[in-house]
């Protein structure tokens, strides 16, 4: 039996009831869902493809046309600098930030969760070398690593989301490292250790139970680091490739015309910024609700 303290019934109230109390969730919350919905809806939003080159899509000297541009104000965040629609390329490419920041984040959960949880509650001579290999990964900088991993693998969106996984796993491997030791000792696991329990009853029906909140924050969390992460890719070249549309590959195919046509990069840069900070704000707000002492506080 648990020896976590539960709070009185009258006090129980649920998480979708706080998060509501807090306007900065919600907003991190709309802004998430619209994306999402544009990213769905993408194919009925917009009449032309990501890809599609229009012949009035740029002006007579050949530069980008301005938002509200073309006939009739047909592109109305503009055009790229071969004439397709901006706005049609950004709501192609919340795809794949949406598509990479579920599936790498996913999949880091999960080597991380493996990596911590058996490191922690096993502890002895497994515990240290897989907590020896998650500082050995942790000492090289991400964002190197990344790039490191991307330049000898073939660039594609899976290939995207396996290196961003690869290197983002660590944190998550360390923080519940350190819960999992914490829990392992305490009294209600030595109660059902005493009592028989074998090693996966006691993991699943008590400790990943109390690391859920933490796995749910960090991987909310998670998903802004990684739509970060593969913009930065994608600009530099060695992330999502083109004409596959991304909004890092988009600012780096207009970094030429970022003068003259300063659209190119404010409307993806600005897409980037908002989503990340929205799962940013539910994450902070999941965190805050999700810890005991600050549910105390409400």
């Amino acid at each position: 039996m648990s020896d976590a303290v539960a709070l009185p019934e009258p006090r129980r109230r649920g998480v979708l009831a706080r998060l509501a109390r807090r306007p900065l969730v919600l907003a991190g919350l709309a802004v998430i869902g619209l994306t999402v919905l544009a990213a769905i809806l993408a194919p009925w939003l917009t009449p032309y493809a990501p890809d599609q080159q229009h012949f009035d899509g740029l002006t007579l000297q050949g530069a980008p046309l301005p938002p509200g541009g073309g006939p009739d104000g047909a592109f109305p965040l503009g055009t790229d600098l071969l004439g397709r629609d901006l706005l049609t390329r950004i709501l192609y490419g919340a795809r794949t930030s949406l598509v990479i920041g579920i599936l790498a984040n996913g999949m880091a959960l999960l080597v991380g969760t493996l990596v911590g949880v058996t490191a922690g509650y096993f502890r002895g001579i497994v515990g240290a070398l897989l907590m020896r290999f998650t500082d050995l990964m942790m000492a090289f900088p991400a964002l190197l690593l990344a790039i490191c991993l991307a330049a000898i693998l073939r660039p594609s969106l899976w290939i995207v989301a396996l290196v961003i996984a690869l290197v983002n796993w660590v944190q998550v491997a360390r923080v519940l490292y350190t819960e999992t030791t914490s829990l392992a000792v305490r009294d209600f696991i030595q109660a059902e250790r005493a009592i028989g329990a074998g090693h996966g009853r006691i993991l699943l029906r008590h400790i990943l139970p109390h690391l859920l909140p933490t796995i749910i924050v960090y991987g909310t969390l998670g998903i802004s680091t990684t739509v970060l992460l593969e913009a930065t890719l994608s600009f530099l070249g060695i992330g999502v490739q083109p004409p596959d549309p991304s909004w890092g590959n988009i600012i780096f195919e207009s970094q030429t015309y970022f003068q003259a046509a300063p659209w190119l990069v404010f409307f993806p840069g600005l897409a980037i910024l908002a989503l990340a900070l929205a799962f940013n704000l539910v994450g902070d707000g999941l965190r805050d609700v999700l810890d005991p002492t600050q549910r105390e506080r409400d």
